[in-house]
């Protein structure tokens, strides 16, 4: 097994009532799709018949923290609105303000779980010591 497959996405940090998330990547690419993987995931969807699904998405936001708020949020308007989980990314665009990409998934039956909306609160975007991207993302549940 490859170094990159042992490499940690994503961990569920302890919080009180909401769901709070620590997510891992080596670049701001890795970063918004491993915090689309770590929610998708916690939503525990009820799979179905296998139908593949694309949806473009196309955003400006004032900084980088917010553009992944953002787009999880507009994840979470998609989830709900077409009943769909989405697993992949194709990125056309990704710069500190602005994503244009294709999201990939699959319709599902429903949800065990809610998401609300991915908050503003205490969230953060950021590279550490290693060069490598951390996000923290507060979710309200």
């Amino acid at each position: 097994m490859s170094k990159k497959s042992l490499r940690k996405k994503y961990q569920l940090l302890e919080h009180r009532t909401d769901l709070k998330i620590k997510v891992f990547g080596r670049s701001k690419k890795e970063i918004f799709l491993n915090s689309l993987l770590a929610m998708e995931n916690y939503l525990s969807p009820l799979t179905g018949k296998r139908e593949t699904r694309k949806r473009k998405i196309k955003l400006k936001s004032i900084d980088l923290e917010i553009l992944l708020a953002d787009f999880l949020n507009q994840i979470l308007y998609l989830n709900q609105t077409f009943r769909e989980i989405y697993s992949g990314i194709d990125f056309k665009k990704l710069s500190e303000k602005e994503i244009e990409a294709e999201i990939l998934g699959n319709k599902v039956l429903g949800f065990k779980r809610e998401i609300k909306a991915a908050t503003y609160h205490d969230l953060k975007v950021e590279k550490d010591e290693d060069n490598n991207w951390q996000a923290v993302i507060l979710f309200d549940i």
